[in-house]
């Protein structure tokens, strides 16, 4: 039989600030796959060509980085142990796309949009392995359950 644990005031605020910061990834994969032009118009033509021009691999990538961390945090907030799970996904699918970005294309890259995506991917790798281990642990505690 499974310890029934109250969920503690931190799994609330880490599951709606990691939605709120995944649902920002996932807007941004929807209009760029939409081709959404007025969120495009951001970014020049070549910047356009350079998201168009993905692999079919990399987009698989790129679409279980962002929906994956999507679910994990929806998970988390349903306190779902499948959270730590979703995480390790996205962590796969942003393994595939930062393959794609950094390792085949870093000269395009940094070429049409300078260092920002470096940083930035950088960023996304830290918050999503924290989050990562957090699901763990607080599954482990039993809190996810």
């Amino acid at each position: 039989m499974t310890e029934n644990r109250q969920a503690p005031w931190h799994i609330w605020v880490v599951g709606i600030v990691s939605l709120l910061w995944n649902a920002i990834g996932a807007f941004d994969y929807t209009m760029t796959k939409l081709g959404n032009a007025d969120y495009l118009a951001s970014f020049t033509a070549d910047q356009q060509a350079y998201f168009q021009g993905f692999p079919v691999w990399a987009n698989i990538g790129w679409a279980f980085g962002v929906w994956a961390s999507v679910l994990g945090s929806l998970l988390l907030l349903i306190r779902n142990r499948h959270a730590a799970t979703a995480f390790a996904v996205s962590l796969a699918g942003l393994a595939v796309s930062s393959l794609y970005q950094f390792g085949l294309h870093y000269g395009d890259l940094q070429r049409l949009f300078g260092s920002f995506p470096m940083v930035f991917t950088a960023i996304i790798w830290v918050v999503l392995i924290a989050l990562f281990v957090y699901a763990r642990r607080q599954a482990a505690a039993g809190v996810l359950r």
